[in-house]
């Protein structure tokens, strides 16, 4: 079956090709971080019409690159959720309007089960079950994956996620948006032990997460820094090392938990945030020292793209799972609700 799949749930274009066959034939995507940055966040209303701008010539660019015509495409997948309503309607309405032009089916996918299901086009994927960390500027959670389609929150977080703490705590330190990278490139230069920052709700048991008060710390701390006349950018570098360490402490803390409770080795982690080399390697070395495994997608994969949407839907058409013309979305939309496989 060859998929077209489409992402538009928020400030980046996605457009793929996957065969279930051969494959991933084609991707690409167009971001709009230089668009938000003069904002220091994505504007909504700037995020959708540039979706409708970018949709079409990113749609023929995929086809040309993998020698495909319309004809050859079985059904089309588009991301229906959770995102911004205006971004997930441009995606939905071209996924239904070429589907009903080119007389094939379209299915809505969400945008976590995506991201979740993106190391699956690894050329080593996991196997089932496993317990998956999915982390990014929207949502950070733990879930118990048996299988596509059966999910089991073990848990997530009460306030921020881990992705958008990063960018906040960047923003009040004067970085460029998206904060994450920015943390994380100052994070390589930074004094460790300078700062020391807590590790939030790992005083307790549970898997649940909160990041707001290692924002707040963070703000705190840079203030009093600007205060004393310490404003350089070595004090960037090491405040950013100190918040990363603990983000990426409390991460690897509950899935090191989550994997006891849930009796497994196998740990996948996605969404952008899991393309943070620190959060990688402590991974790492926690599932080596459980002699267990992590599995994660390529940097390109681990922010949003037409791939792993098309992948997602690939494996619901293939069993069977349709739906009609209706164009819907939905901007919240719990992972536990999709049907099993």
């Amino acid at each position: 079956m060859l998929v077209l799949g489409l992402e538009t749930s928020c400030d980046e274009t996605g457009v793929a090709l996957y065969d279930s066959e051969r494959g991933l034939l084609a991707d690409a995507l167009f971001s709009q971080i230089d668009l938000h940055r003069a904002y220091g966040g994505v504007v909504p209303e700037l995020a959708s019409r540039d979706h409708v701008k970018r949709m079409l010539p990113l749609i023929r660019q995929v086809l040309d690159e993998a020698g495909c015509v319309p004809t050859e495409i079985d059904a089309i997948a588009y991301t229906a959720g959770p995102g911004l309503v205006g971004a997930l309607l441009v995606g939905a309405s071209c996924a239904q309007a070429l589907a009903f032009a080119w007389g094939i089916p379209a299915l809505g996918v969400h945008h976590m089960e995506g991201h979740l299901l993106a190391p699956m086009l690894e050329e080593n994927p996991p196997q089932f079950p496993f317990v998956a960390l999915l982390v990014s500027g929207g949502h950070t959670q733990l879930v118990q994956v048996d299988g596509i389609g059966q999910y089991t929150l073990l848990g997530e977080s009460l306030d921020d996620a881990a992705g958008e703490a990063f960018d906040k705590t960047a923003k009040m330190m004067g970085l460029n948006y998206p904060g994450g990278p920015e943390i994380a490139r100052l994070a390589e230069k930074g004094v460790a032990g300078r700062y020391t920052f807590p590790r939030p709700m790992c005083d307790r048991p549970g898997l649940m997460f909160s990041f707001s008060g290692l924002k707040t710390s963070a703000l705190n701390t840079w203030q009093h820094s600007v205060s004393a006349g310490d404003d350089s950018e070595q004090a960037r570098c090491d405040i950013a090392l100190a918040f990363q360490q603990a983000v990426v402490e409390t991460l690897t803390i509950k899935c090191k938990r989550a994997l006891k409770q849930a009796g497994m080795k196998r740990l996948v982690i996605a969404g952008g945030v899991s393309a943070n080399k620190a959060l990688r390697s402590s991974l790492e070395k926690m599932l080596g020292d459980m002699k267990g495994d992590v599995f994660y997608a390529r940097p390109e994969f681990c922010t949003d793209n037409g791939a792993m949407i098309a992948y997602a839907g690939c494996q619901r058409l293939l069993a069977g799972q349709h739906e009609s013309l209706a164009i819907s979305v939905q901007a919240r939309w719990p992972m536990e609700q999709l049907p099993p496989l």
